[in-house]
């Protein structure tokens, strides 16, 4: 979708705008999102963050996510002057302009500090939003010492967009995640994140996404679906990635496949061809042997949604082919 047709679906008479999921956790499913909730969660955005009339929003993502739409209602709501350059992984690489607010996903951002000029942009942007993906400790380090505000986002398309923010850039910086004044957060049954946000959700909405709350904030540990129990052990993919990211340099993916001793066995997909070097990094990297893989196998491509993320249904069928 292009921006014209997008604003022209925006300005017609229908209450409501089409939107996609990720298909991070399975098929991108449809939806059909009210534009006075959109509205609503852009003023939000846009209060909490101080932009004004006038000032410049950065569009670089896709108009078929929430993402990409929700930048162009803040810049509609609120009148900030939109800046669009086509999505890619170097968004910053034509833009002259200050930018006072931008959203983009971790490798927009990664990509952008590789280049100095582009860098120095990055660094100007008054106002950086970072979502659509995990923020590694190695970017979370270089982001805090960003002389301007940058945030992680939480939110998904049925929040349209974030209802949380947490500071990465300064003394702020933080791992704890801080909902907007409208939104009210707690756990359920299974520890995972409730969000009560009636301003841009009809109805309170149950995650998936195990989390610790604390105070009216909360910090996320991994997505339920995304524990493996391997012999009786309950291991989070994520927290498996993120004791590897500093020792494999090559694109991977934890993820699991059933097997008939263990229940699951964690499975490392890997984009390096080397799996015995691969292996002995998990040795390396991972102290409690019932958490490293069980198998890693090399693949050509690994399997990614349409805006980044780990397709992690699809590693898993892939993993029971084995």
């Amino acid at each position: 979708m292009d921006l014209d047709t997008f604003i022209a679906e925006w300005n017609n008479a229908s209450d409501r705008v089409l939107v996609h999921t990720s298909g991070s956790t399975g098929k991108p499913k449809p939806m059909m999102v009210e534009k006075r909730r959109m509205a609503c969660s852009a003023r939000i955005t846009c209060h909490f963050l101080g932009l004004q009339r006038g000032d410049t929003a950065l569009l670089c993502m896709p108009l078929d996510y929430i993402a990409g739409k929700m930048v162009v209602v803040r810049s509609l709501v609120a009148g900030l002057k939109l800046i669009a350059v086509p999505p890619s992984s170097h968004p910053l690489g034509t833009v002259s302009q200050h930018i006072n607010f931008a959203a983009m996903v971790p490798l927009q951002v990664v990509n952008s500090l590789q280049e100095p000029q582009e860098r120095a942009r990055l660094e100007a942007i008054d106002h950086l939003i970072i979502g659509g993906g995990a923020i590694d400790d190695s970017l979370a380090r270089e982001l805090k010492q960003f002389p301007r505000a940058v945030w992680s986002t939480y939110g998904m398309t049925e929040t349209l967009s974030h209802i949380a923010l947490r500071r990465l850039s300064g003394p702020q910086a933080s791992q704890w995640y801080t909902p907007f004044e409208s939104v009210t957060v707690g756990l359920d049954s299974r520890g995972c994140l409730t969000i009560d946000a009636p301003q841009v959700c009809p109805a309170p909405l149950t995650t998936n996404d195990r989390a610790i709350v604390e105070n009216g904030r909360f910090k996320i540990l991994g997505r339920i679906d995304n524990v493996i129990d391997t012999g009786g052990i309950k291991v989070q993919i994520e927290e498996v990635e993120h004791l590897l990211k500093p020792h494999l340099k090559a694109p991977f993916i934890i993820s699991k496949k059933k097997d008939a001793r263990l229940g699951e066995m964690i499975v490392l997909l890997t984009q390096d061809p080397d799996t015995a070097a691969v292996e002995a990094a998990c040795r390396v990297a991972i102290a409690n042997r019932y958490w490293r893989p069980r198998r890693v196998v090399h693949i050509d491509k690994l399997p990614l949604t349409a805006t980044g993320k780990p397709a992690r249904a699809q590693a898993e069928r892939y993993c029971n082919t084995l």
